[in-house]
């Protein structure tokens, strides 16, 4: 298990956004390495309450040990059982809800987890060790066209067909077994390097495949309406164009159709160019906010 240090997002904003009730209870659905969680606890008196959820079970372990407040309750789910997790706690209005879909440093910097073009370890990718498929399995089993189909939807890469067919000429010498070979592969279809890794696109696609993650989001910002008070904010951090347009499409369903939320921000929140600086993982992140009505 690796101690890589996760640095969290739009921090500052998100808590403005946010703007927590001294005893209020909330959510972070997305625990992650505890950072926001951390933040939540500094601004919540002795009654207030966090729930702090995430699919990873390695996740909830380390920050069990590292956030020791007797105000946190930790729980393994996902966003699809989100709802069903925190009424089974004794809560069924919750002040506010985050939701950060960032991939955490953590989760990046441990080879054993797949996530990392370098790694040499299996291809596996999986948020949470009990889900059944792989990457590796995409890779070497899926079909080309299947392949290119999640690249192509779930990357937005503009080379899918090619990095399909090379993936599948590859594989029938040998078997990819490991990140770094299948980073080798799209290196090859690419040839040149752009300003960020030109297997970026691929991994997220795959990542994305592999834990249902657009369909747990919409099943997530759902489960979100059934939790929240009157009153209660619902704050979503994104950090690519399919997930921050779910999330802007439901919101403004949910504002013009049922009238069930009033949108924070009509335009999301990006990082300054300082934080930027000093976290480059976070130039791609967005912010939006709503509130229940």
């Amino acid at each position: 298990m690796t101690n890589t240090v996760h640095i969290p997002v739009l921090t500052q904003e998100l808590m403005a956004l946010l703007n927590p009730v001294i005893n209020g209870v909330y959510l972070d659905a997305t625990l992650g390495g505890g950072g926001h969680t951390r933040e939540l606890l500094d601004r919540l008196g002795p009654e207030g309450v966090v729930i702090a959820m995430d699919r990873d079970e390695e996740a909830l372990e380390r920050a069990a040990i590292e956030i020791n407040d007797p105000r946190v309750r930790y729980v393994h789910g996902s966003f699809s059982d989100m709802a069903d997790k925190v009424m089974a706690l004794g809560y069924h209005g919750i002040d506010g809800i985050i939701m950060d879909l960032g991939l955490s440093m953590t989760q990046m910097k441990d080879e054993s987890r797949g996530f990392s073009f370098n790694s040499k370890e299996p291809l596996d990718m999986r948020m949470d060790r009990d889900l059944p498929l792989t990457a590796g399995e995409i890779v070497n089993k899926w079909s080309e066209r299947d392949i290119e189909k999640i690249l192509r939807e779930y990357g937005e890469e503009r080379k899918a067909l090619q990095i399909a067919r090379e993936i599948v000429r590859q594989r029938k010498r040998e078997r990819i077994e490991t990140c770094l070979q299948l980073a080798a592969i799209v290196e090859r279809v690419y040839r040149k390097r752009g300003r960020t890794h030109p297997a970026t696109k691929t991994f997220q696609a795959l990542r994305i495949a592999v834990n249902d993650e657009l369909n747990q989001l919409s099943e997530g910002l759902s489960n979100a309406l059934k939790i929240l008070k009157k009153g209660g904010r619902l704050c979503v951090i994104t950090y690519h164009s399919l997930e921050d347009r779910i999330v802007k499409r439901f919101i403004l369903a949910a504002e013009r159709q049922e009238g069930s939320l009033v949108r924070l921000n009509k335009k999301p929140i990006v990082p300054l160019r300082d934080e930027q600086r000093r976290n480059p993982s976070s130039r791609s992140a967005k912010l939006r906010g709503a509130e229940k009505l």
